[in-house]
Order: structure tokens, then sequence, then C-alpha cells
């Protein structure tokens, strides 16, 4: 085989459609492109993927790959009306909203909107609030307080232990330690310049 050789596969080049060369040659007349339409007119072209109006398959087929939609924490919704059902002083916090069945499934934590109004003060523990349900909750006279999601993710998901706990502080203790030992060497480095 050398490339003087080389020949296109047999079947692989069409000859080119001679078009309006008179009605005997078989492309005559409208010229491959039948009578009328937006597709008869010169310059009348359908974009890629264009259906008619009907929905296109790019769009019927369901997507895959990566989508930021995976990464976006959802959160419960619980709204002021909700909470009037809890008697005045309630702690109300993730467990209690799940026994009383405001909240369910999985969610990144908790949010209460201010649709309606608080007839009593509770004290709540939640992760989000809006500006209008804080100010609502203070007027009658109760208390929030926000979760820390970082913390409550950790406790959630690795369940740190005791120890663990115990171990840090100790390490930051020796780090303490060791600080003042090298503010003396650069004391002393100064004066043996300064000498």
């Amino acid at each position: 085989m050398h490339l003087h050789n080389l020949r296109p596969r047999p079947g692989s080049r069409h000859r080119v459609k001679r078009l309006g060369c008179g009605e005997s040659s078989g492309h005559g007349k409208t010229s491959g492109k039948g009578h009328k339409g937006q597709k008869a007119r010169s310059g009348g072209s359908i974009r890629l993927g264009f259906e008619g109006g009907q929905m296109p398959l790019i769009r019927r087929l369901p997507k895959r790959g990566f989508n930021n939609a995976a990464f976006h924490k959802q959160y419960a919704i619980v709204n002021l009306d909700d909470l009037n059902g809890f008697k005045a002083g309630t702690f109300v916090n993730e467990q209690l909203l799940r026994e009383s069945k405001l909240v369910r499934g999985h969610f990144a934590g908790i949010k209460i909107l201010g649709d309606g109004d608080l007839k009593h003060g509770l004290k709540v523990e939640i992760d989000k609030i809006s500006a209008v349900a804080r100010e609502r909750i203070e007027k009658a006279g109760g208390a929030i307080t926000l979760r820390d999601s970082r913390v409550r993710e950790q406790t959630v998901s690795h369940g740190v232990p005791d120890s663990a706990e115990q171990e840090a502080p100790r390490q930051t203790n020796g780090s303490t330690k060791k600080a003042p030992a090298k503010a003396k060497s650069r004391a002393k480095k100064k004066t043996s310049r300064k000498s």
C-alpha cells in the first residue's frame, strides 16, 4: 500500500445531484423542493432541532451529568401561623416540629417565614428566619436562637467523640506555651545585633 494507491471506499462518494436540467432529468421544475411552503422559498431554512413548534427532542429527553441543582440547599419552611398551635413559652426546635408533623423528610435546615401573626411568645431554635418573622416573634415576647449549620452537620454526619474534643484544647495549650519561647529568641537576636 502506497499513497498513490489510496482510493476512497466504494459507495462512499456520490455523484452530485444536478438540479433544474429540465423535466426529463427528474430534477426539473421545482428542483426537488416540492410545491410552496417555507422550505421551497429562497433563504427559507429551519434551524437545527426545530420541530414546527412541537416540544423538541432535546427538551423531551431526560438530562444527565453535572448540575448545580444537586448542591442547592433546601430548607423546611414553617410559618408563624403554624406556631400558634404551641402553648406560650414552649421551646420550639426541630425535634418538636417533627413530632408535631410540621416538618418532615431530609433538609439542610429550618426557616421561619412571617406569614400570619404570632399570638403568644415562644422560644425558637432554627437555622434561618425572615426579618418580618423575627420582628413579630420578638414583638410577641419570644426569643430566637440560630443554630450553626456547620456544627450541626458535624454532629450529625461524623459524630465526634468526647475524647477527641478533650484532646483539642490540650494541643492549643501546648502551642501557647511555645509562643513565648519564640518571642524570647527574637529578643536575643535584636540585642545581639545592637551590640
